[in-house]
């Protein structure tokens, strides 16, 4: 892996961790309105932003939820998931606001296994809280792709790792 893709992953990791520490009282509950969940749209544009994702995420629930380790696994693995399936499939789509549309949906849908987790965890039930999530992360991702759509004209995402 390239001195850069490592840098710049360690920035998005570090800007995932900060704003989840700035944003705790509402990241963890079962609206999971998490601001940083906007980074998953990186993806969209490289998929070696993944690894800056995924560890911002893991790191963001290390130090932040109350839930270890419910939230290493389900949380983490919630994220390589979706990412993962995003990855896939955007890679047949042209359009950028269709590849972020399609990874909001994705990331909106499987909002089922944080769901599964805060029932396991707190006892939350299940279709409510799926539905809470559901919305708190469309919310989440959909404001987010016109931010990171914007940044990307600036920085040009696609060619910066």
């Amino acid at each position: 892996m390239k001195t850069k893709t490592i840098v710049v992953n360690g920035i998005i990791a570090a800007l995932y961790i900060a704003i989840t520490g700035i944003i705790q009282p509402i990241a963890f509950s079962n609206v999971q309105f998490r601001i940083p969940e906007i980074f998953n749209h990186l993806v969209v544009f490289n998929k070696k932003y993944f690894f800056g994702v995924v560890i911002g995420v893991f790191f963001g629930n290390l130090f932040f939820s109350n839930l270890l380790p419910y939230d290493l696994f389900f949380g983490v693995g919630h994220s390589i998931i979706t990412l993962g399936l995003t990855i896939f499939v955007v890679r047949f789509i042209k359009n950028v606001w269709v590849k972020m549309a399609v990874n909001t949906l994705f990331f909106t849908f499987t909002m089922f296994i944080i769901a599964y987790e805060l029932n396991l965890a707190m006892g939350f039930p299940f279709w409510e809280t799926w539905m809470l999530a559901a919305i708190g992360e469309f919310v989440v991702m959909a404001v987010g792709m016109p931010i990171i759509y914007s940044i990307n004209k600036q920085v040009k995402l696609d060619e910066k790792i």
